[in-house]
């Protein structure tokens, strides 16, 4: 498959065409979740997308490895490098041990991944398990003179290392407005400067996750993580680094300065982020206590939900807006995701119906050319599925026999819509995802069909083109079979 990918580099602010480091391998790398809670619907954006990433990759050919993190250590209470751990708080609140913590909500993530039908990562390292990497890393950077000692903690010297590399280039930021707006917290008096950020932080005596290092017992930085464990497992340059868009700054903007700083050049090709998943235009999050999560979601059990929604319609709702513009919540447009969900999945699935013929009127190389050059263009998934549903028309309409396709483009038109909406968009069939209305739709039409029969049976053909034409009227397309009826929402 030839690669005509262009996707939006953070970095460079602008498209480029992807280019691996090392062809056919690529590498990607994505910044996954702190396991402290039940995963939400803003966690499924980040993993839908970068599913999608990793899947279409695949599909061009690419021997892709997809590292995705677990951040089980360092991650504070308030993101920054003061307060309790995330993870630790939680043990303390449920008297567990942190890693039952770990264990209970990495395996509840992993399950609501499945659902969503994200595939797993080819290497899933948690940060717990890679401390001895992580202090070489720290080794190294303060070898380069980028780095300093406080009381047995390691900060990172940003403004050292921006007399020599940029501190804000991917985030846009300044240094000095990052030093002006640092708000001054407890321990800050350590740094010498108000935007340094710690490597290594010596832990407190009540801090119950720590390990040995050469300058005192403690634990890593939230950002060293990901610096040590991408080039551990893609190396020291690899393709992609993906995560949402509230990690730009100042995760990510720390990791390309922890990176720079040890190995003297920066890893990352390309830098990918998601935008966010509001509700009432606000970010959802759990810091914020405004969010759903995905169990919640697929059993309709939150008071701002009106219903339950199935996995594969929480996916589309996702793939129908690009992965760089914001996503609002409201339950209108999950129930407008699910009706086109389950449209589609009715075209698909009525692939097998239409038969071939001598004759063609339909232009399949047109659609498939279309379908590719969207997914090309920086995986613009809703232009792609707004050229699926002229499909579905297409498809409708050979159906109904108004148009004619031979037996090379029908094969044409099944692998177009096997490969896009499976293989691709990563869509599955559900029996579960038939909406209530779908189904009070349904045994309301078996009635009005059961006296349009009687009356077909009573050679009352008035009545019975009267119903055909007024279901017709309503957006109701009745199609009559030798088993009885087959019915479809009108496009």
């Amino acid at each position: 498959m030839e690669n005509n990918l262009m996707i939006y580099n953070t970095l460079t602010r602008k498209k480029e065409k992807f280019e691996p480091v090392n062809p056919p391998f690529a590498g990607l790398y994505v910044c996954g979740p702190t396991v402290y809670g039940d995963a939400h619907l803003g966690h499924a954006r980040p993993a839908i997308t970068f599913d999608l990433v990793f899947r279409y990759l695949k599909y061009l050919g690419y021997q892709v490895r997809y590292v995705r993190n677990i951040t089980d250590v360092g991650h504070l209470t308030n993101d920054s490098d003061d307060g309790e751990d995330k993870i630790a708080k939680k043990a303390k609140l449920d008297q567990l041990e942190p890693m039952e913590i770990v264990q209970f909500y990495t395996n509840r993530y992993h399950k609501n991944m499945e659902q969503l039908n994200t595939l797993p990562p080819s290497i899933e390292p948690h940060a717990s398990g890679h401390i001895i990497e992580q202090i070489e890393l720290v080794k190294k950077i303060l070898e380069n003179g980028f780095a300093y000692e406080s009381d047995g903690s390691i900060y990172f010297d940003v403004e050292a290392y921006n007399k020599k590399y940029d501190y804000g280039k991917l985030s846009g930021r300044r240094i000095e407005e990052l030093i002006a707006n640092t708000r001054q917290l407890d321990g800050q008096s350590e740094k010498h400067n108000p935007a340094d950020f710690a490597l290594w932080k010596k832990a407190s005596p009540e801090h119950i996750m720590r390990w040995p290092s050469p300058w005192s017992n403690g634990f890593p930085g939230w950002h060293l993580e990901c610096s040590c464990m991408s080039q551990k497992y893609l190396g020291d340059c690899f393709d992609i680094h993906g995560g949402g868009l509230d990690l730009q700054f100042p995760h990510h903007e720390c990791e390309i300065a922890q990176s720079t700083a040890a190995y003297g050049h920066e890893a990352v090709k390309y830098w990918m982020h998601n935008n966010m998943v509001t509700i009432n235009g606000q970010k959802m999050g759990k810091s914020l206590g405004n969010f759903i999560t995905l169990d919640q979601l697929f059993s309709g059990d939150n008071k701002v939900l009106e219903q339950a929604y199935s996995p594969m319609t929480i996916r589309f709702f996702i793939l129908q807006a690009h992965y760089r513009s914001p996503l609002d919540f409201s339950n209108e447009a999950l129930k407008a995701a699910q009706k086109g969900y389950e449209r589609l999945m009715a075209a698909t699935s009525a692939l097998d119906k239409i038969k071939a013929t001598p004759e063609n009127t339909v232009d399949i190389d047109g659609l498939a050319t279309k379908c590719r050059e969207a997914i090309n263009d920086d995986l613009n998934t809703p232009l792609l599925i707004s050229f699926l549903f002229d499909g579905v028309r297409t498809i409708n309409s050979l159906i109904a026999g108004n148009e004619k396709i031979n037996e090379e483009n029908l094969g044409k038109l099944k692998k177009l819509y096997h490969d896009f909406v499976f293989e691709i968009l990563g869509l599955k069939a559900e029996t579960e995802a038939i909406s209530q209305d779908h189904q009070v739709l349904g045994k309301i039409l078996d009635m009005v069909m059961a006296i349009r029969t009687e009356a077909k049976q009573k050679k009352d053909w008035a009545t019975s083109d009267k119903i055909r034409d007024e279901l017709k009227n309503a957006g109701v397309i009745i199609k009559d079979t030798k088993e009885g009826y087959e019915w479809s929402l009108e496009n």
